[in-house]
């Protein structure tokens, strides 16, 4: 038997107008739904919760560590992940202490996933320049590891003040919090494989084989660096709807989609790029539980995924819809995934 596939949902805290009823949440009824979604997928058995960073007036969530804090308050069991960070305008010696609370206070359920993000808004933001893109993630990356094994760090760098022996204070309920690299482009995917770092994939837009050659390399490199090849884990993370039927997709969920997704449109999404991404090869994997059960278990064929994340909150829906479909994610749809891709006609 192999170690089944591991599910989960993650959030962006979006909040979108609903496009039927023209309501809008505040940003106090978005975090108090967020953490009953985080309740509901520990209760019903998920394996792990993720929480996305943005910093706009459209999102809730930008203080991710703070956020997981707070999740891992009110729940007992599921792993709790950001996803994902945007170290490289962080302090990594702040982000660590942030993170290594939080798994504290989790009792050791905490792990983290740095990215460089689809946005730079957050560089002016805390004030770096978008020159120094790449430098600062590989400045920061590389100083959290160190503070993530060592008690005492003595370092010097371009972006921070150096460090002389410091006390990195308090250390996490595990021995080190597990880091995750999130990546697609072939330089970070090469960085994530030489690096020793599981690999997190976002998944929006494009074909499932566009994807899969980005995996492939990652596998080759990881090998070719000396690392174990049964040790690899890569997670992707997609947009996810489980409905009550196909017809549903169409007619009740494409208006939050749309909205979710319009500044990428300037408008409504076109119809056909819907139904591209519905398609087996799309990245929505969105449609009835049979239908997500045969678009996971085809990913799962593909990639060798690890891990599956579904972005299931998003577009303005109302909270008791993806209320509904986290249980039918977690009852209908999980107990299969994890049946079959633990067996070894599958691994």
């Amino acid at each position: 038997m192999t170690t089944p596939m591991e599910l989960g949902i993650y959030t962006f805290g979006d909040m979108i107008t609903d496009p039927h009823t023209g309501q809008a949440v505040s940003p106090q009824q978005r975090m108090d739904q967020i953490m009953e979604t985080a309740i509901l997928a520990d209760q019903a058995g998920l394996d792990v919760f993720g929480v996305g960073e943005h910093h706009a007036l459209a999102y809730v969530n930008s203080a991710t560590a703070a956020m997981i804090a707070g999740i891992a308050a009110v729940t007992q069991r599921i792993r709790l992940t950001s996803a994902s960070t945007s170290i490289s305008t962080a302090d990594p010696v702040r982000t660590f202490q942030e993170f290594a609370t939080a798994d504290l206070i989790s009792h050791g359920r905490v792990e983290i996933i740095f990215g460089r993000g689809a946005f730079t808004n957050n560089f002016p933001l805390f004030g770096y320049d978008l020159k120094d893109y790449d430098a600062l993630f590989v400045e920061k990356t590389g100083l959290f590891s160190q503070l993530n094994t060592q008690e005492r760090v003595t370092w010097e760098g371009r972006f921070r003040p150096a460090l002389d022996n410091a006390e990195i204070a308090p250390r996490s309920a595990q021995a080190t919090i597990p880091v995750w690299m999130g990546a697609v482009s072939a330089n970070s995917v090469a960085r994530a494989a030489m690096g020793g770092y599981p690999l997190a994939v976002p998944m929006v837009g494009g074909s499932v084989p566009d994807y899969a050659r980005s995996i492939a390399l990652y596998r080759q490199l990881w090998q070719e660096s000396g690392h174990d090849p049964q040790a690899a884990r890569v997670a992707t993370f997609e947009h996810l709807h489980v409905a009550q039927s196909a017809s549903h997709v169409h007619e009740r969920f494409y208006p939050y989609y749309s909205a979710y997704l319009q500044p990428l449109f300037n408008g409504l999404m076109p119809k056909p790029v819907f139904e591209q991404m519905l398609s087996p090869r799309g990245t929505l994997v969105a449609g009835s539980a049979q239908q997500v059960i045969d678009k996971l278990l085809y990913q799962h064929e593909v990639f060798g995924t690890s891990r599956f994340f579904g972005q299931i909150d998003i577009g303005g829906q109302p909270h008791a819809e993806v209320m509904r479909g986290i249980e039918r994610f977690a009852t209908e749809v999980a107990p299969v995934i994890r049946r079959e891709t633990s067996s070894p006609q599958t691994a």
